[in-house]
């Protein structure tokens, strides 16, 4: 991770677009991808040398206005949006978190415990798996371990096979990691997680590189487990009040469907698996 976030990012999303995509005639021979620094200046209203001199790190704090113009002219989303207004320092109240100890509540680890018929786990912004539920544990146990989402997903190579649609996957999780380098770039964890799977991952790198930025609220989730089969999940995200930069993630299958049969099977066979291991002496 390089220190110019908020250069790399707007290089990223201008190379994203094309002339014709923002409603502009192309004219002469183009020496980059997408868009020109001029043409993006031209569309967010701002003087071209000032925007050269921000994507350059040469131009610091640009306005909430600024911000908005740009977020406008690049035709960024809302969670695109946010995230560069953090990078540029724009976003009030959004300060680092203590990263010396990620702990889950027993409130928490209460109430997931109270969800038997759903997998549901907490994770940090970083991604790592910080708790979860008995049937979080069982879907996920073809992983080992089962630590961390993006070091599961690009390095591990169950998820080749756990994943149905590994691309798409691959790139929901990238873009989850973006967004959290924007609430937290100098998160030791999040720099040595990226700096890891920048190394041994080809795939990361290029999706990194992408700066593609989406945050985790709610989708469909296509598997496959070894132990039961095909499962069709949706799932929802909540932030954790008490301890921001936790989520906690309900996964959830449509009542009577099979996905839901094949849950209520990992559930029992998790359980037996679990009777039947050795207990430690005390």
């Amino acid at each position: 991770m390089d220190d110019n976030h908020l250069g790399d990012f707007l290089r990223a999303r201008r190379a994203g677009l094309q002339p014709e995509d923002v409603g502009m005639a192309s004219y002469g021979t183009r020496r980059v991808a997408g868009l020109r620094r001029e043409e993006v200046a031209v569309l967010a209203g701002v003087n071209a040398d000032y925007y050269t001199r921000l994507e350059q790190g040469r131009e610091h704090n640009p306005s909430p206005q600024v911000l908005d113009a740009l977020s406008r002219a690049l035709r960024l989303d809302a969670d695109a949006r946010a995230h560069l207004h953090r990078l540029a320092g724009a976003v009030p109240g959004d300060q680092p978190t203590d990263h010396a100890a990620e702990r889950v509540s027993p409130a928490l680890r209460q109430l997931m415990d109270g969800y038997p018929n759903t997998p549901a786990f907490v994770m940090s912004r970083a991604m790592d798996l910080l708790a979860a539920n008995a049937l979080a544990d069982a879907l996920y146990a073809p992983f080992g371990p089962a630590d961390n989402l993006a070091r599961m997903t690009f390095l591990d190579p169950a998820s080749r096979h756990f994943y149905t649609d590994w691309n798409r996957a691959a790139q929901a999780t990238v873009a989850n990691l973006r967004q959290a380098a924007g609430f937290e770039p100098d998160n030791p964890r999040l720099r040595a997680l990226v700096r890891t799977l920048t190394e041994h991952s080809t795939d990361f790198a290029r999706l990194w590189n992408s700066h593609t930025v989406r945050g985790k609220t709610q989708n469909a989730k296509h598997l496959l487990h070894p132990g039961v089969g095909p499962l069709t999940l949706t799932y929802q995200a909540f932030d954790v009040r008490d301890a921001p930069g936790q989520q906690l993630v309900i996964y959830h299958a449509e009542p009577g469907s099979p996905s839901a049969q094949a849950l209520h099977l990992l559930g029992s066979l998790h359980a037996t698996r679990r009777q039947a291991e050795p207990r430690p002496h005390r």
